[in-house]
């Protein structure tokens, strides 16, 4: 034969199936499909961060935030100074009262406290010393993780 070589008859068609298009494809949606899960994972993890979405608190970032979601107390304070107990606002004395309300049903107390970053230091200091002077010793401040360049 002039110009090549046979294996076969040219009767005999293709016998056998190429697979390295079907493999290439499979990569590709896998590598698709990983990287939408990192994106998904990330957003799910930074919603459980955030206070109720009824209070509007701009949290500040810190290098030693941490994630945790062990809170059954969750105070926030949004930038007028306004506080909100597990979502609802209230005041200093709504919060005695419903950790007077939990204490006595002997429920094990943590809590999370989230403050608009241009509140000032005194506010939320004042929230927290009356926190802990109730009997929570555990109480921690919700802050987002800071970018390091």
């Amino acid at each position: 034969m002039a110009g090549g070589s046979s294996f076969g008859d040219d009767d005999d068609g293709i016998n056998e199936i190429n697979v390295v298009p079907l493999v290439d494809i499979m990569m590709v949606l896998l590598i698709i499909f990983m990287v939408t899960t990192e994106f998904v994972q990330e957003k799910l993890d930074d919603e459980e961060l955030k206070p109720p979405p009824n209070v509007p608190v701009q949290l500040p970032r810190a290098s030693s935030a941490e994630d945790t979601n062990k809170s059954l107390l969750s105070l926030a304070m949004n930038k007028d100074g306004i506080l909100f107990l597990n979502g609802d606002q209230t005041d200093l004395e709504g919060v005695k009262a419903y950790v007077k309300k939990m204490i006595a049903k002997k429920a094990k107390l943590e809590a999370f406290v989230a403050a608009d970053e241009r509140l000032s230091h005194g506010a939320v200091l004042k929230v927290i010393d009356t926190i802990r002077l109730m009997g929570i010793p555990d109480v921690a401040i919700n802050t987002k993780p800071m970018e390091i360049e």
